[in-house]
């Protein structure tokens, strides 16, 4: 992720955001929506994404032209659902780039769909099928961090290969190349985030339990302790 200003061939750079535009817009839209349904949810809203924005500055040298962090999106992803985090990932992006130099502007559109797109519904999507089946919120939210963040550098090891396939063996080699650079410092990094996404979550469930009882991401009975299902079950 945050592939480096100019580091992308142009018309790659124009492909990837012109790709990514119409989840961001639909994204903004969804952002108003949830405000406007959700007044209260406005803070937690500005909080998840200045939990991207923190844990996303974090990088790490890896592949040339790019760089390892967190991604900070599984946050937001699980609280208000993957078209909110892709326009709160734009802005995250957008700033960076502007403030801290990470990524940049002409290779914005193809960092929101590795970092804001494809890693929050992939995340997304274990997390509703880890829900569904019965786990339960926090190893999910876990799952869901660990997997958002996994899936951009996935994701961004495909934009880098398109864009610089091997000399003698094409895309697949190059792809395989990046992913294994990545995997270096990518797999502890996503350890890490997932275990520090539960924590938060463990404190805003103490904190903000009404705001995400209203939003859907909890549901009455993981406020109540593990020993007290029983007990009632019994």
């Amino acid at each position: 992720m945050h592939i480096a200003e100019g580091f992308l061939p142009p018309l790659h750079a124009a492909a990837w955001t012109v790709a990514a535009a119409p989840f961001v817009v639909y994204g903004a839209r969804q952002v108003v929506l949830t405000v406007k349904a959700h007044p209260s949810a406005g803070p937690l809203l500005a909080a998840v994404g200045a939990f991207s924005f923190v844990m996303s500055a974090i990088k790490l040298p890896s592949v040339t032209g790019s760089s390892s962090h967190p991604t900070g999106t599984g946050l937001g992803t699980g609280i208000f659902r993957p078209p909110v985090m892709a326009f709160l990932g734009t802005i995250v992006l957008l700033f960076q780039a502007l403030l801290l130099a990470h990524g940049g502007i002409t290779t914005l559109g193809a960092n929101v769909f590795s970092m804001a797109i494809a890693g929050p519904w992939a995340g997304f999507a274990v997390f509703i099928g880890l829900r569904r089946s019965g786990v339960g919120l926090l190893p999910a939210v876990f799952a869901l961090a660990f997997v958002a963040d996994l899936s951009t550098y996935v994701v961004t090891s495909f934009q880098l290969a398109l864009a610089f396939p091997s000399g003698e063996g094409g895309f697949l080699q190059s792809l395989a190349e990046f992913m294994g650079v990545f995997a270096v410092t990518q797999v502890p990094l996503a350890i890490v985030e997932g275990l520090v996404t539960v924590v938060v979550v463990r404190v805003l469930m103490q904190v903000a339990s009404s705001e995400l009882l209203n939003l859907g991401f909890l549901k009455t009975k993981d406020l109540v302790p593990p020993a007290d299902r029983e007990d009632v079950a019994s």
